[in-house]
């Protein structure tokens, strides 16, 4: 199930393009002022570090993430969601085009 589409929010047309390519996003704000990212990661196995806590939601595709110390990687599916504490990393692992909100605090 994908989630609601996001009302009254200011999108920076910059994009963010990480690891040659293989991870776009762009950086939105919500009028409350929070902020988050939109993208879409692209098949690969990638490690990204986190300043701030995380919430990654899948919209579409799938993935598996493994964090930072642990030996297992979980899947996550269209409509679920991890949660990657802050300073830390996770891996991610992606076969098929892996579109994301994510959500930071």
């Amino acid at each position: 199930m994908s989630p609601a589409p996001l009302q009254n929010v200011s999108v920076n047309p910059q994009a963010n393009v990480y690891f040659d390519g293989k991870c776009v996003s762009h950086n939105i704000t919500l009028a409350d002022g929070s902020s988050k990212s939109v993208g879409v990661v692209l098949p690969a196995t990638l490690t990204f570090n986190t300043g701030a806590p995380e919430i990654m939601e899948c919209v579409a595709g799938s993935c598996e993430y493994k964090l930072a110390g642990s030996p297992d990687w979980k899947k996550s599916g269209p409509g679920e969601r991890f949660s990657i504490p802050g300073q830390s990393s996770f891996e991610i692992r992606v076969t098929e085009a892996y579109h994301y909100i994510c959500h930071f605090g």
